[in-house]
């Protein structure tokens, strides 16, 4: 392994912990939330409120503009004499203008903005819900956009642990946020019965959760020796060349918010459709809570190691040495890949009893937490383009290509709008978010194949045969390991059910316990075989992910020595 490797497999390694303490205690949040407020139309209107800022620190802050602006710092901390403080100071006001002048006018907006997410069949009571937590939530954004501008200069410095744990320091505030609303209210509240001081409870604490999240990096930042100062003036310090990248990437956050628009409609859609017809609830809160199971791998993993690479991209990419950048991106997919297809392959054949167990609790009991597992199955088909398709856009931003991803993305919106919406109304009312889901994943198949051709056009040394042996060999070990999953989770249903002697449904709804020893069980089956078919097929990438986990195992750490 290279010296350059080893690194990245360090610094991933470190903000994988952070990662998976954050997500973990996030999937704790979004279990309290549930307990709360469960999957009906209530919960759908503090999901489409909470989702108003939250999409644009998806977009954002996770994206194409934290992308552009870590090349940018790493240069000016190279090249400027005060060690690239100026430059930052700089950004951070314009960045802070901007988010604080868009807050306000976000909530003066809300009415029309809400309106414009939701569906039309929205009751007036549902609709002015909605709006009164858009209205709470909507100050997040100029949070967001600090935390986002504090996490780039502490990478742009080298400091990669700290982001990932100040997440925490949220979900701890909205957990307690949770617990109490539900000892005081109870699990049995709905649009008709929620109080407007419940209302306020709800959105204020969500809000502040994510305040603290924002401040709790400012401490970090002065040990990291950043100095905050006012600087005057805005011109000549490369700010200009910064907001010229930054437009197209302003642009790909309204296209990604186009297709997000059809997406919330269609979804919010959804439940009042199931209200109607007396079936489980599912809507755009059901979209949500899977999409965020269908997130936690690729945040672990394919987040921390691309966050360690592109500094080191970004350093080849200033060197002009394209080759070097084109062996990062290769050996990036490669990496992410051999993690990736395991962890598509349990939520393939687990998630239904994941759901179970994270969401079946309060008032998220029974069918519906099931029933967001079938999902998180949808979503997985398309975790490994996904995330390779998040490697390859960070190629593009090394070099300070903005432009190409933009036309990417509106080429990936096209898709999934086309694909999703006869899949929607084709579908019948118990699986409609199951199609939106479903879209999504193979839009993004399209979408990634198209990306790696133009891609490797662009940049030198991509290994393209090379990855592509890689990624056929794992794909086949993914889909015996994924028949292997679904043979022990069959199996293991019929045992149960003739050891208690009765009748276990499917997802195992309504059985957290049981759901558990089904999830554990059917996902280890499928890694093992994906582990031994891959090895069989001599994926020598294999060996580089068994070192950055075992590295951190106690076990793993004994045998090195």
């Amino acid at each position: 392994m290279s010296s350059e490797q080893a690194g990245v497999l360090r610094s991933s390694a470190l903000m994988a912990a952070g990662t998976v303490t954050s997500r973990a205690t996030g999937l704790i949040r979004d279990m309290a939330l549930v307990a709360a407020i469960g999957f009906g139309t209530l919960a759908d209107t503090y999901s489409l409120g909470n989702s108003l800022p939250n999409i644009i620190y998806i977009l954002v802050a996770g994206g194409a503009l934290n992308a552009v602006f870590i090349p940018q710092l790493v240069r000016h901390m190279n090249d400027d004499e005060d060690g690239g403080h100026g430059f930052a100071n700089r950004l951070l006001r314009v960045v802070t203008l901007i988010t604080l002048a868009l807050t306000i006018v976000a909530v003066l907006a809300a009415p029309w903005i809400v309106h414009l997410y939701a569906t039309s069949e929205y009751s007036a009571r549902e609709f002015d819900l909605a709006v009164a937590f858009a209205r709470l939530c909507l100050p997040q954004i100029v949070f967001y956009g600090l935390y986002t501008m504090f996490s780039q200069v502490l990478n742009a410095r080298g400091h990669f642990g700290s982001p990932m744990f100040a997440p925490i320091v949220n979900n701890i505030v909205v957990i307690g946020a949770a617990i109490a609303f539900i000892w005081v209210a109870g699990d049995q509240v709905d649009v008709a019965t929620i109080t407007d001081a419940q209302v306020a409870w709800l959105g204020v604490m969500t809000t502040l959760g994510v305040v603290l999240q924002a401040m709790v990096l400012v401490p970090v930042l002065l040990r990291s020796g950043f100095r905050f100062g006012y600087v005057r003036g805005l011109r000549g310090f490369g700010l200009g060349h910064t907001g010229r990248l930054a437009l197209w990437t302003i642009g790909l956050v309204l296209v990604n918010q186009a297709g997000f628009l059809v997406v919330t409609r269609l979804a919010t859609l959804a439940n009042v459709l199931a209200t109607e017809a007396g079936t489980v609830a599912q809507g755009l809160t059901t979209y949500q809570k899977a999409y965020l199971v269908f997130m936690l791998p690729h945040s672990v993993i394919t987040i921390s190691i691309m966050t360690a690479l592109l500094p080191r991209m970004s350093r080849a990419a200033a060197d002009a040495d394209m080759r070097k950048v084109g062996a990062f991106v290769a050996d990036g997919m490669r990496l992410v890949a051999v993690l990736i297809v395991p962890a598509a392959v349990s939520l393939l054949v687990a998630g239904p009893m994941i759901a179970t167990v994270i969401f079946g609790f309060g008032a998220g009991a029974g069918e519906a937490s099931t029933y967001a597992g079938l999902v998180v199955m949808a979503f997985a088909v398309g975790l490994l383009p996904f995330s390779l398709f998040y490697v390859l856009l960070r190629g593009w931003y090394s070099v300070e290509d903005t432009r190409t991803p933009f036309y990417l993305t509106v080429v990936y919106n096209l898709l999934m709008v086309g694909l999703s919406l006869p899949l929607f109304y084709l579908a019948s009312v118990r699986f409609k978010v199951t199609a939106l889901a479903l879209g999504y994943s193979l839009a993004y198949w399209f979408t990634f194949a198209l990306a790696w051709f133009i891609l490797a056009r662009r940049l030198q040394n991509v290994q393209v045969r090379r990855t592509a042996s890689v990624l056929a060999r794992l794909l086949v070990a993914g889909l015996v390991a994924a028949v292997a999953g679904f043979a022990a989770n069959l199996g293991l249903q019929r045992l149960l059910s003739e050891v208690l002697d009765e009748a276990i449904p499917l997802g195992f709804s309504g059985r957290p316990l049981l759901a558990f020893i089904a999830a554990v069980a059917s996902a280890a089956v499928a890694v093992v075989v994906y582990v031994v078919l891959a090895r069989l097929m001599r994926v020598a990438e294999i060996s580089q992910a068994w070192s950055m986990v075992a590295g951190k195992l106690p076990f793993g750490r004994r045998s090195r020595g």
